[in-house]
């Protein structure tokens, strides 16, 4: 059995698909609609602690979101 994911690390995968979704302005797309409440409930997370990661991360997470993963110290 694999090492569970630490928070920060759940919130980072989340925060990056949602931003991913975001900056195609594709938030509202089926796709989205579908893949994203699976995250959350998979990781067993909130998106009101997604969106906060993200304000807090914002330039990591949209790098990321854009394909350019940051060093694993920034996250």
């Amino acid at each position: 059995m694999g090492k569970a994911k630490a928070l920060k690390d759940k919130l980072y995968g989340a925060a990056v698909l949602k931003m991913s979704f975001r900056l195609r302005g594709d938030e509202e797309s089926p796709a989205f609609r579908f893949v994203y409440p699976g995250v959350l409930r998979d990781l067993e997370l909130e998106d009101e602690a997604v969106e906060r990661y993200i304000e807090e991360n914002r330039e990591a997470v949209e790098k990321a979101a854009r394909g350019s993963t940051p060093p694993m110290g920034t996250r």
